[in-house]
């Protein structure tokens, strides 16, 4: 069975009035000098460091230089230096991000240096060689760094959707329904098969069908949450979930 009725947090936001959202954060972090604010921009950080990284590493920079450029930006980020001008409608969180990026790049290039900063603030713990194992791995890119970067940050928001519906699934038997029926969302490797996963759980194929399609469900509700943190109006809302959509398709 898939979990039970959703938390409130976890409703839409279309359902719900668009409330908080990555905006939100970003703005309190540039006008309330606040521990919770600073540690919210932190957790955007390092959820969404990843496409950042692998942007610089298409620009040419090795694993190191990689690394300190992107600890660089994230302290840059979280001084406040790149917060302080953003607008309350500042359109889609990625397309700042990477405009922010850009940016620091520049002012980088024109020092001929890339070092860390701090200004008194904690570097963020990345998993930097998972990350270089993963960018290692992945296919030859072919598209720019700019279309690189969507797409990796098509698949942060769809990874982290699915680990918010894994943490739904409550018990061990749960657990493995989940994992097993993983291969029929975005990124799976469609195997087992449908009968074979009937077979292996001493059900119908119908009952399989039932599970796949309630998970689909709720795996778009939350997916739709996720894109909704990371616009500033719902009219984008559903601009944005189709152009990921597309992206991810490419």
């Amino acid at each position: 069975m898939p979990p039970g009725t959703p938390r409130h947090e976890d409703i839409p936001a279309t359902a719900m009035g668009f409330h908080t959202t990555h905006w939100t954060i970003v703005l309190q972090a540039r006008d309330q000098n606040e521990s919770t604010a600073q540690k919210a921009l932190e957790t955007l950080c390092t959820t969404y460091w990843y496409p950042l990284y692998a942007f610089i590493r298409r620009q040419g920079a090795g694993p190191h230089e990689a690394e300190d450029l992107t600890q660089g930006f994230f302290c840059h980020f979280l001084e406040q230096r790149a917060v302080e001008r953003v607008h309350p409608a500042a359109g889609k969180f990625r397309s700042f991000l990477l405009a922010c990026l850009k940016n620091f790049l520049a002012n980088e290039r024109e020092r001929g240096r890339a070092q860390r900063r701090g200004g008194g603030i904690s570097l963020i713990p990345l998993e930097f060689g998972e990350a270089e194992n993963r960018y290692s791995i992945e296919p030859p890119e072919l598209r720019t760094p700019e279309v690189e970067f969507e797409r990796r940050w098509a698949w942060a928001v769809v990874e982290r959707a699915i680990e918010t519906l894994r943490q739904q699934y409550g018990g061990e038997e749960k657990r493995l329904l989940f994992e097993q029926l993983l291969a029929f969302l975005p990124g799976g490797s469609d195997e087992p098969s449908r009968a074979d996963l009937a077979a292996q759980r001493g059900v119908s194929v119908g009952a399989i069908d039932v599970a796949i399609h309630r998970l689909r469900q709720r795996f778009g509700e939350l997916l739709r949450v996720q894109v909704v943190a990371t616009v500033s109006s719902p009219e984008e809302v559903e601009e944005e979930i189709r152009y990921l959509i597309s992206v991810l398709s490419a």
